[in-house]
């Protein structure tokens, strides 16, 4: 069992950036890929980035490549966002995701509650 806390959203002007935080708790937290996916009002959750157990591997969505980097801390329990050159498109509330892979919502089991990320322009 894991449960995950996001934390780090706010509203922040285009071309600015943000650092989301998700803290997992449980013991098995690095044993887990982990992911962080994003919803939009009135659209289905999308994927964002992924990265695996040992933090070696990543991959990203097209739409954020370059400018957004995912990242984890398997001794602080911790998995980060680095989120530069926001656009208002960016606009979302942001989840963290622990399972098993994959670009799918049905590819993870444990879901943090998400956090809030406005951009103005």
């Amino acid at each position: 069992q894991v449960q995950l806390v996001e934390s780090g959203g706010g509203l922040v002007q285009a071309g600015g950036s943000l650092r989301l935080s998700c803290a997992a708790s449980g013991r098995t937290f690095r044993s887990y890929p982990m992911a962080w996916f994003r919803q939009a009002p009135g659209k289905e959750r999308e994927f964002v980035a992924r990265i695996t157990s040992s933090g070696t591997g990543t991959y990203y969505t097209d739409s954020v490549k370059g400018r957004f980097t995912i990242s984890r801390d398997n001794a602080k329990n911790t998995m980060y966002l680095q989120m530069n050159s926001l656009k208002p498109e960016d606009t979302a509330v942001y989840y963290c995701a622990a399972g098993f892979g994959g670009t799918q919502v049905r590819d993870y089991d444990y879901w943090g509650q998400g956090t809030q990320v406005t951009v103005s322009s």
